[in-house]
């Protein structure tokens, strides 16, 4: 069985599940949303997005994961979200963008009642095509909240954040890995300082992994982090806990 028909199995198995990566307030430690992040249960352990992701890119299968994660998003927050103040990010292919799939789960599971509080992910490195462009401004309107995810890897895309209506930016781990106490900031996240003194973006650190970045970044002018100094992924039940906590 080729690697793409096993995710599709995978799939129609329900061998996919969901865990939820806090976002929290670097000031404080407040939990305010978290990201839906994609596990696939094998026999030999449980596969990560980057185990399985690259196989099925620009493919419907791309699609049918996306949809099949808002439905368990529905499943899981729905009703959470109506009375809560929080937000969930979903990682949403440029290839799926523009293609009608997203609104129409996004109705047919509910969510569309709380499309304020569901951000849309849009990798830094999958700028959407035209027609995804015009996607993005149109989902903005209909009150989803968007972000530029990754950024730092290849320079800030400035057609995404000037026609897309960008309301956020996630600076990628590997900018924030290198982050040090004492230490000049990243040149990445240097070059990024001007974008992030306007408060015009909201800005988010991934990969915090100690006290000291988390500091440094909080100094620098960033207001929200994830990563492992705060929280490792967690189940529904257990992100509902934290953040109540």
């Amino acid at each position: 069985m080729s690697d793409y028909r096993a995710v599709e199995e995978g799939l129609r198995k329900g061998e996919f599940f969901l865990e939820y990566l806090p976002t929290v307030e670097l000031d404080g430690g407040r939990c305010v949303g978290g990201e839906a992040l994609s596990r696939w249960r094998r026999s030999s352990g449980v596969a990560q997005p980057a185990d399985f992701l690259p196989l099925i890119e620009n493919t419907p299968m791309s699609g049918f994961l996306t949809y099949c994660v808002l439905e368990q998003i529905a499943r899981d927050f729905l009703s959470w979200l109506k009375v809560h103040d929080a937000f969930i990010g979903i990682n949403v292919p440029p290839e799926i963008i523009g293609r009608g799939g997203v609104d129409f789960v996004a109705e047919r599971s509910g969510l569309h009642e709380v499309t304020d509080k569901l951000l849309w992910e849009i990798t830094e490195r999958g700028v959407p095509d035209g027609i995804g462009i015009e996607d993005v401004k149109r989902a903005t309107q209909r009150g989803f909240r968007v972000a530029l995810d990754d950024v730092g890897t290849g320079g800030a895309n400035l057609i995404v954040l000037a026609r897309c209506n960008v309301e956020m930016i996630k600076i990628d781990r590997q900018v924030v890995a290198q982050v040090r106490r004492g230490e000049p900031l990243p040149d990445n996240l240097e070059a990024l300082a001007p974008l992030i003194k306007t408060g015009k973006l909201e800005v988010v650190a991934e990969g915090v992994e100690t006290a000291d970045q988390a500091e440094v970044l909080k100094n620098a002018g960033i207001r929200l982090a994830q990563g492992y100094h705060f929280s490792r992924p967690l189940s529904a039940e257990a992100f509902k806990t934290f953040f109540g906590e």
